[in-house]
């Protein structure tokens, strides 16, 4: 149920919106109105002189910015947000105070803590020792010829292959060294964390179709918040102490409490040299096309356990036939479930570029010159320019991906939450009891998901569940981390993002935002934010836990750190160049010619302490 002050804040938020159609549609008419195809005019507040004067300084940059920096001219200045804006976040820190393995291979021998998907199993999908017992030979003590020996189920129907685990053991000369990178310890089967964890998953999976939009108005949405605020251990975000639909779902860094859900960076048109692409994309259909219950996958147990021992035949995503912007977990969910995986910040990188976002002021060649010489009679490319900056946000990915495998396969291997929802059911069901905290045994979530499934399963957003290799790490979120971090180096993250929108209900247009806090988005803020939409939306589709997503952002960020570092003596240019950024905790980290400072005492780039982690 709903409180007073949530059904008063929904009441009001109703008579605000019938109020503000007029509003809203004068403002769409300053951006330029959305045309049959939900495009912006970038350009409608750009005068000939303007153009002009930005042409003459970027004709011989690439990209070539197809709007001026005024677009970001001015810093805003802290404005307080009013009820109707996102408010003050903040998220409780795991108490997990360790890195490593959290021993949950050893102290559960049926390995129900750790990751076995694509292995034999028995009938109740716990893994066949002895399969199991091959990929720890494997892993434990790698030797190449171990690999080919992990005892998967190859054969008609099932077998899918491994993703991968060699990657882990890969070397950089750039990146760090894989094993020299640390995680903390993931929250183990039986704890209240993991289990606060599963609970928002089952929320999520129940709220797939509700439009973003709808969020501030929607009783499910309150209900999900009221049982997740009363979780214990739960570390998502909250405002004044409780989970509230403006913070449901959210990450947890600076800015990403600021306007709606979703990024700018996942909306905007993207200037790809002479195109301009829009972002609606191939998404899939929901409930509203297929009926209750029935747009989700892994929902019955003969299903699940197919799945869990590598069955390979199941059924294709259901494809929408009309393009839209993301909307909805539904939609953000496809969007992570065949992206390459630095997509998303490639695409943000030339947003900024082609907007003529300004860069960091370490930059050696931005004006003016009185403060940096170099930019009287020079401009950045090769380095610290345009090409610079388009090849290292996608550099870094591969770094990320090395160091992440490395924590998936030979340190953490932590089962994925379909795994999970198989013991949930097992114990719900009476079949067999698993020491599950209660918190998820008596989960509202998880009684909805009976009633309306009949099972007490994760209902799955993908046809095949999750990918076949741990959660513990999570790729997206790691590559998410040190991508973002990259961008936020690059450029001035207290620059402003004007013009802010969100997907109409539908997915077919672009809508002006118009919250109280409109006027306070930042380039560092929506940079933060789409690593987190992008990380977060994997457990939307079921596949991840936010732990996954919370601690891996900060690995990729060290990736990050570790290959500019490296970098730092490689340019010619005076050595009063620096990249700085906000870190995901609030750190101000700075990387020049001299070496890494803002980051914890002792701190070494490329090799991780537990003071560093934790």
């Amino acid at each position: 149920m709903a409180t007073k002050k949530a059904a008063k804040r929904s009441a009001k938020k109703r008579a605000t919106a019938k109020k503000s159609t007029g509003k809203e549609a004068s403002q769409a008419a300053s951006l330029g109105s959305p045309d049959t195809a939900g495009q912006l005019d970038l350009d409608r507040k750009i005068d000939l002189t303007e153009m002009t004067t930005a042409s003459g300084q970027t004709v011989d940059q690439h990209p070539r910015p197809i709007s001026p920096s005024l677009i970001f001219a001015q810093p805003l200045p802290l404005i307080v947000v009013d009820e109707c804006g996102a408010g003050t976040f903040s998220c409780q820190r795991s108490s997990i105070a360790t890195t490593g393995s959290n021993k949950d291979e050893t102290d559960f021998p049926n390995r129900i803590g750790n990751y076995h998907k694509g292995l034999p199993h028995d009938g109740l999908g716990e893994v066949v020792p002895a399969a199991y017992q091959t990929l720890l030979d494997a892993t434990v003590s790698p030797t190449p010829g171990e690999f080919p020996a992990i005892r998967t189920t190859i054969g008609a129907n099932c077998g899918r292959k491994l993703t991968n685990p060699q990657s882990g053991l890969a070397t950089d000369r750039e990146g760090p060294t894989p094993s020299n990178m640390k995680m903390r310890s993931a929250p183990k089967v039986n704890s209240r964390e993991a289990a606060a964890e599963a609970v928002e998953l089952y929320w999520m999976a129940l709220l797939r179709d509700v439009p973003f939009a709808q969020f501030a108005n929607n009783d499910l949405v309150e209900t999900a918040a009221a049982e997740l605020s009363g979780l214990t251990d739960f570390t998502g975000p909250k405002i004044s102490g409780r989970v509230t639909p403006e913070s449901i779902f959210r990450g947890c860094s600076r800015g990403i409490e600021v306007g709606p859900l979703l990024s700018q960076f996942l909306l905007k048109d993207i200037p790809y040299g002479s195109l301009l692409i829009n972002q609606r994309q191939q998404t899939v259909v929901g409930e509203a096309v297929t009926g209750p219950g029935n747009a989700d996958y892994l929902t019955k147990f003969p299903e699940w356990l197919a799945i869990q021992s590598g069955k390979t035949n199941f059924p294709s995503d259901i494809l929408d036939g009309t393009r839209r912007y993301i909307r909805n977990m539904r939609d953000i969910g496809q969007y992570v479930h065949v992206d390459a995986l630095y997509e998303a910040y490639l695409n943000a990188c030339l947003i900024l570029l082609g907007l003529g976002a300004p860069e960091d002021d370490g930059n050696p060649y931005k004006e003016p010159p009185a403060l940096r010489p170099n930019s009287r009679n020079q401009i950045g490319f090769g380095t610290f320019g345009g090409p610079h900056i388009l090849s290292l946000v996608c550099e870094v990915a591969t770094r990320a991906l090395k160091a992440v495998w490395w924590q998936k396969w030979f340190v953490h291997r932590r089962l994925r939450p379909e795994a999970y929802g198989g013991l949930v059911h097992l114990t719900k069901s009476g079949t067999k009891a698993y020491p599950l905290d209660p918190q998820v045994l008596n989960s509202d979530a998880v009684a909805r998901t009976f009633s309306k499934y009949g099972t007490y399963l994760l209902p799955m957003a993908f046809p095949e569940g999750s990918p076949t290799h741990p959660a513990y790490g999570a790729g997206h979120a790691t590559v998410a981390g040190a991508c973002v971090t990259i961008l936020k180096a690059w450029f001035d993250e207290n620059a402003p993002i004007t013009n802010p929108v969100v997907a109409s209900e539908d997915g077919l247009s672009l809508v002006p935002y118009t919250g109280g806090d409109a006027g306070r988005l930042t380039v560092g803020g929506e940079l933060n934010k789409i690593a987190s939409n992008i990380a977060i939306a994997r457990n939307m589709a079921g596949v991840h836990w936010r732990s996954d997503y919370f601690d891996s952002i900060r690995l990729g960020e060290r990736v990050a750190v570790c290959v500019l570092s490296n970098q730092r003596n490689d340019y010619f240019e005076l050595p009063n160049w620096s990249f700085t950024f906000t870190s995901f905790d609030n750190e101000t980290v700075r990387i020049s010619r001299t070496g890494v400072t803002g980051k914890k005492p002792g701190f070494t780039p490329c090799t991780d302490r537990n003071v560093d982690v934790l």
